[in-house]
C-alpha cells in the first residue's frame, strides 16, 4: 500500500509541476507558519496500525528555488501486542529541519523536500499488565513531495507524502519477548494551512493603458494687431547646486528591504554635503519609488518606509530637519513598463523603477546680478 501511496504522489507532483512551469514566477522573501494535521502509516516492523498527528512548522522563501521548514511532529498510533484483550501504544515526536526545492513560485507551488533531525520513538504498554515498555532518541531523516497553493498574499495549504526513517523499539509480538531496536521507515501524508507574514505574492502583469487622442481645437480669429511695447526679459533665477538625485533602491536597500546598507551611505553623505553647502535651499524632498510587483497597498507602504530612512540619515549627516521631508508613491511612477515580460526577467526588467529621488528647491535667487 505504500509504494502504491508513493508512486501515485510522484506521478501526481512531476505532472503539477510540468504545468505550473509556465506560470510566472517570482520569489519575495516571506516568512510563514505551518500548522497542520497527519496521517501516519507505520513500518510494518512496529506491529502497530495506523494513526493521526499534529504538527507545527516555520517556513522561509531562501530563493527563487529553495525553502526551508522547520518544527515539531507528534503521531500516535495502537499497538499490537499478540495478547489477546491487551495492547500498546506506539508514539513519535520529532524536531526536523527540511530543505524544499519549488518548482514555480506563482500560486501553486509544487516541490520535492529532503530533512533531517532527531525523533523520539516510544512503545507504551501502560496499563495493559505487561512488562517492555522501551523508548528510542536517535537521527530522523525523510523525504518526499508536496504542493502549495496559495489563496491570496497571507494565506494557503500545504500538503506533502514523505518516507520517514529512524531508529525505534520494535515493541512486543508475544508474552515474555523482548524489546530490539531496529531501523523504521514510516510514511506520513500532512495536511496543513500556510500563514505568511512577509512579502506579498506577485500581482499579474498588467497592459500599458493606450493614451487618449489628442483633442482637435480650431485656432480663433486673430484680433487685430496691436503694437506694445517690449516686456523686460524676466530675471533668470538662480538654481541651487543641487541635481535631481536617483538612487537604485536595490543599491541603498536590497531587493524588497527597507533596512539602509553600509555600501550606499557614501552616495547619502556626498548629497547631505551638497545640501549643507547650499544654503538657499529650502526645502528637500525624498521620494521613494517601487516596482508594480506585489501589493498596491504594500508596495506604498514600502515606498513610504523606504524615504523615511533615507531622511532620517540625510538629518543624522547634519541636514536641517525642517527644510527635509519624504513621501512615497509605490509603484503610481514607473519609468519602465516591461509589457510581457514575465518571470525572473521581470525583476530585472523592472529595476529602474525601484528608487529613491531627491530634489532640491529654493525660494530664492542667490547669486545673480
Amino acid at each position: 500500500m505504500k509504494k502504491n501511496l508513493i508512486n501515485l504522489a510522484v506521478a501526481a507532483t512531476l505532472g503539477l509541476a510540468a504545468f505550473a512551469a509556465s506560470a510566472e514566477d517570482m520569489y519575495r522573501g516571506a516568512w510563514y507558519a505551518v500548522p497542520g494535521v497527519s496521517y501516519m502509516n507505520t513500518d510494518n516492523d512496529l506491529n502497530a496500525n495506523n494513526g493521526p498527528g499534529v504538527f507545527l512548522k516555520l517556513g522561509k522563501e531562501l530563493s527563487e528555488s529553495w525553502d526551508v521548514q522547520g518544527g515539531l511532529g507528534y503521531n500516535r498510533a495502537t499497538q499490537d501486542t499478540g495478547v489477546a484483550g491487551a495492547s500498546g501504544r506506539y508514539k513519535q515526536t520529532t524536531l526536523g529541519l527540511d530543505a524544499l526545492y519549488m518548482f514555480s513560485r506563482s500560486n501553486f507551488r509544487p516541490f520535492v523536500l529532503a530533512g533531517l533531525g532527531v525523533a523520539r520513538n516510544k512503545v507504551d504498554y501502560t496499563g495493559t499488565g505487561l512488562v517492555g515498555d522501551d523508548s528510542k532518541t536517535s537521527w530522523l531523516g525523510n523525504v518526499g513531495l508536496g504542493a502549495q497553493y496559495l489563496i491570496n498574499d497571507s494565506f494557503g495549504l500545504q500538503a506533502d507524502l514523505r518516507e520517514q526513517w529512524s531508529r525505534a523499539p520494535l515493541g512486543r509480538t508475544a508474552v515474555g519477548a523482548a524489546n530490539d531496536n531496529g531501523t523504521i521507515a514510516n510514511t506520513l501524508l500532512n495536511l496543513g494551512g500556510i500563514f505568511r507574514f512577509g512579502a506579498p505574492a506577485p500581482m499579474p502583469v498588467m497592459a500599458a493603458a493606450e493614451p487618449a487622442p489628442a483633442a482637435v481645437v480650431e485656432p480663433a480669429p486673430a484680433p487685430a494687431a496691436v503694437v506694445e511695447p517690449a516686456p523686460a526679459p524676466a530675471p533668470v533665477a538662480c538654481k541651487p547646486n543641487l541635481e535631481t538625485v536617483t538612487v537604485s533602491a536595490e543599491k541603498l536597500f536590497g531587493f524588497d528591504k527597507a533596512k539602509l546598507q553600509d555600501g550606499a551611505k557614501p552616495v547619502l553623505d556626498e548629497t547631505a554635503a551638497k545640501i549643507k553647502a547650499n544654503p538657499e535651499l529650502k526645502m528637500v524632498i525624498v521620494t521613494g519609488h517601487t516596482d508594480r510587483i506585489g501589493s498596491t497597498a504594500y508596495n506604498q507602504k514600502l515606498s513610504e518606509k523606504r524615504a523615511a530612512i533615507v531622511k532620517d540619515y540625510l538629518v543624522s549627516q547634519g541636514v536641517d530637519a525642517a527644510i527635509i521631508s519624504s513621501v512615497g508613491k509605490g509603484e503610481s511612477d514607473p519609468v519602465e513598463a516591461c509589457k510581457g515580460v514575465t518571470g525572473k526577467k521581470l525583476i530585472s526588467c523592472l529595476a529602474p523603477n525601484r528608487r529613491v529621488v531627491i530634489t532640491g528647491e529654493a525660494t530664492k535667487e542667490s547669486g545673480c546680478n
